[in-house]
């Protein structure tokens, strides 16, 4: 017999719409090929088998029918899959962000245009945050396979059509560069960087992950991470600081173009460096979000360019 566990993920942003677990009677209902994936845990407990990364990806496609209304989602193998309930909580923290700058009522207007760095196959930033808020979104990636999975997704579902526009960074050494355009307004960038300064690293973290999701998989040496994920989204010279410092010298020559420029730091160690470089640049305003979902901490750091209340809601 199945139990039915309705505690709340208190870690989850409180607009998180998946803050209890999930209801997979009503996932499977809008998409049926997840009840293949479904099993009970020990514990009597509905889920499914999160080192698996097809069974990774059927749920997020439910997730996002049943919660978005996006269909015929998919994701080339081997690809980064993003687990949703957290990827959503950097969208909602964004909402409070560019709240503070309206009176604390949260933006749910196509006047705001996100930029989303590092946008992946799966387009889920963008997806996410013109379901929720009905933002407009540039999304970019170096990836040419990856953008054109992007178009996919966006040319199966026609209301993302006039919401979101894709851009391949053809320069694979800059960020802003051969994106923003001199006419360019944008009212937030966000960004997940990547994580590992090697491939080497990234393949001994996929270990550590995969043993600990499935012990049995422990003397795999050539695991797949249930999340999946190609060389330019789970690692980079330098890696994450490496990354992030580029993003943030580089903001320096967009001051007037950005209200906020984000990014995701998993790291709690770049900090002290990140907010340096940040002081270096003359960033007038700079916060720290923290962020986590289950076992993990994260944080968004943020910062801006522009301190005039009334500049600011010309991004609006």
């Amino acid at each position: 017999m199945k139990a039915i566990d309705n505690s709340e993920k208190n870690n989850l942003h409180p607009r998180n719409l998946h803050r209890t677990r999930y209801d997979f009677e009503k996932l499977i209902s809008n998409c049926p090929e997840l009840k293949a994936f479904v099993t009970i845990n020990k514990h009597g407990i509905e889920t499914v088998d999160f080192s698996n990364p097809l069974a990774v990806k059927i749920l997020n496609k439910a997730l996002l029918q049943t919660y978005y209304d996006i269909q015929n989602w998919d994701i080339p193998k081997n690809y980064l899959c993003p687990p949703i309930p957290g990827r959503a909580d950097y969208i909602h923290y964004i909402a409070d962000l560019l709240a503070e700058t309206n009176n604390n009522e949260i933006h749910d207007t196509s006047n705001v245009l996100g930029l989303d760095i590092g946008t992946g196959a799966n387009l889920i930033y963008p997806i996410l945050g013109n379901s929720i808020y009905n933002w407009s979104f540039v999304a970019t990636d170096i990836d040419k396979k990856a953008i054109e999975n992007c178009s996919k997704i966006i040319e199966a579902n026609p209301k993302l059509i006039d919401a979101i526009s894709l851009q391949q960074q053809t320069e694979s050494r800059f960020i802003f560069k051969n994106i923003i355009t001199p006419e360019d307004r944008f009212t937030f960038t966000m960004c997940n960087p990547p994580f590992h300064a090697s491939a080497e690293e990234a393949n001994k973290s996929t270990s550590r992950k995969v043993s600990n999701l499935n012990p049995k998989e422990k003397r795999n040496t050539n695991p797949v991470l249930n999340f999946g994920g190609q060389n330019a989204e789970l690692w980079c010279n330098g890696g994450e600081i490496g990354f992030v410092t580029q993003m943030i010298y580089e903001s320096a020559k967009y001051t007037s173009q950005v209200l906020w420029f984000t990014t995701l730091v998993s790291k709690k160690e770049n900090l002290s460096s990140i907010y340096k470089i940040l002081k270096k640049v003359n960033a007038v305003a700079v916060k720290t979000i923290e962020m986590s979902q289950g076992q993990k901490t994260s944080r968004i750091v943020a910062w801006s360019f522009i301190d005039n209340t009334e500049k600011q809601k010309q991004f609006f």
